[in-house]
């Protein structure tokens, strides 16, 4: 079995280095990550300039590009038609609720899922790598089940763990995303030449954390597993809408 291991957080990350030590003896572990950081990156892939991959002494494979490039790049080309599964992470800072929208580290393990491999993303819940361990024993016990779970089709898993020593984990529960308010006001800022320009601010806190959550479970203590679909269209109010354009006179009767 062969797992192409991708993260956002850059090839020199320590979650990346941790997710590979925590699978190496378990499956032929191959890496393929972004030469810096591209979180917030999302499901970009990279067309204006080609992609050239770096090796690494310990064999990680580094690339000038997004989190979708590099699992693209590997599943379609460096290790064409050898990769059974895709694993992204882990994630330094969580990927809760809205987050997932412009998760670098979710994008990888859909654009996996995208290839009909089976995928999941890991995250810690923490920006601090103490935890790391623990993080790193949950996706090994995750990924070394995964032929007993028969998913959708294009559905992956989106983990979260708490920035807790493995000891104090009380289990793993599954949720549904939860829904974060708006975040703060981009912050402007002037360098030491004059210039002004703006950094994007930190995400708003939960709106929707309550019971059943992602955002609660990981408060609780609890690793949240939920699962996400790459088919994002609202098939309940389809009924609404076929009224609406009805009514403008633009539906297709034929």
């Amino acid at each position: 079995m062969r797992i192409l291991i991708a993260n956002d957080d850059g090839v020199l990350a320590p979650g990346l280095t941790a997710l590979h030590g925590a699978l190496h003896d378990y499956a032929d572990c191959v890496v393929v990550a972004p030469h810096e950081d591209r979180s917030g990156a999302s499901s970009a892939l990279t067309l204006d300039k080609p992609l050239r991959p770096f090796y690494l002494e310990n064999g990680f494979v580094g690339l000038n590009g997004t989190p979708t490039d590099c699992v693209h790049l590997g599943v379609n080309s460096l290790f064409a038609d050898s990769v059974d599964m895709v694993v992204s992470g882990i994630n330094l800072g969580a990927n809760l609720g809205d987050d997932v929208l412009y998760s670098g580290t979710v994008a990888a393990a859909l654009e996996g899922r995208f290839l009909s491999r089976p995928a999941m993303a890991f995250s810690l819940v923490s920006r601090q790598a103490d935890n790391l361990p623990a993080a790193a024993a949950i996706a090994r016990r995750l990924v070394e089940a995964h032929d007993q779970l028969e998913l959708p089709p294009r559905t992956i898993l989106n983990v979260n763990i708490p920035n807790l020593p493995l000891e104090r984990i009380k289990g793993v529960v599954l949720t549904r995303l939860g829904h974060r308010d708006r975040a703060a006001k981009p912050v402007k800022w002037t360098d030491p030449r004059g210039k002004e320009g703006y950094w994007i601010s930190v995400a708003g806190d939960a709106e929707d954390g309550g019971e059943g959550t992602d955002f609660n479970a990981v408060m609780q203590g609890y690793v949240s597993v939920t699962p996400l679909r790459i088919d994002k269209t609202h098939y309940e109010v389809f009924d609404h809408l076929d009224g609406w354009l009805g009514k403008l006179g633009m539906t297709n009767d034929a």
